[in-house]
């Protein structure tokens, strides 16, 4: 399907120079002289190698095909991680290398889509808010406000994150799966 290369977001898939390019960030610069275009950082779901292109407002570009399916996340092993699907319950299992720094988030139960491209499972698509249970960080300083600063803290899941300093250890939070960032405490 052709789209305008203002349309490109970050997360889909595009078709270009014979592979599929997961886009990884986009911006849209209009420049004093000459014509706009939409600045574009891809990786290659394939060879997994990453490329900057400029594409002009007025290009077309191919949008992959994609088939999403919910699937639910069941367990992993060494190489692969499995999940079900919660109406047929047919089981499927992923390649850790296709998955990436997601597997960090996955947790039994966890709804999640799965994108196929020719019968073959190429991308995998979180909610967009998962919760955790902070493991450790520091102890919150006397006199500083709620909009001051952040401190670090460590996560269940082994991820690092920045979160206010009311939050203390074995709280329940919120995350942003897209940005790694705190949302609210549960």
């Amino acid at each position: 399907m052709k789209i305008n290369a203002t349309e490109i977001r970050v997360g889909m898939i595009l078709e270009y120079k014979d592979d599929l390019w997961e886009v990884l960030k986009t911006s849209h610069v209009k420049p004093g002289k000459g014509g706009a275009f939409a600045q574009v950082e891809m990786k290659s779901l394939s060879k997994n190698t990453k490329l900057n292109e400029r594409f002009r407002s007025s290009e077309t570009i191919e949008k992959a095909l994609l088939e999403e399916t919910k699937f639910t996340f069941l367990y992993k092993d060494e190489n692969d991680f499995y999940f079900m699907n919660p109406e047929t319950f047919e089981q499927i299992n992923i390649n850790k290398n296709i998955i990436g720094e997601k597997s960090k988030m996955l947790s039994e139960n966890l709804e999640v889509i799965i994108n196929f491209h020719n019968e073959s499972a190429i991308s995998l698509t979180l909610p967009n808010q998962i919760q955790c249970k902070i493991e450790i960080t520091d102890a919150a300083l006397k006199g500083q406000t709620v909009s001051s600063s952040y401190k670090p803290a460590k996560l269940d899941n082994g991820l690092s994150i920045q979160v206010p300093p009311f939050i203390e250890n074995d709280d329940l939070i919120i995350i942003d799966t897209r940005t790694l960032e705190y949302v609210k405490k549960v």
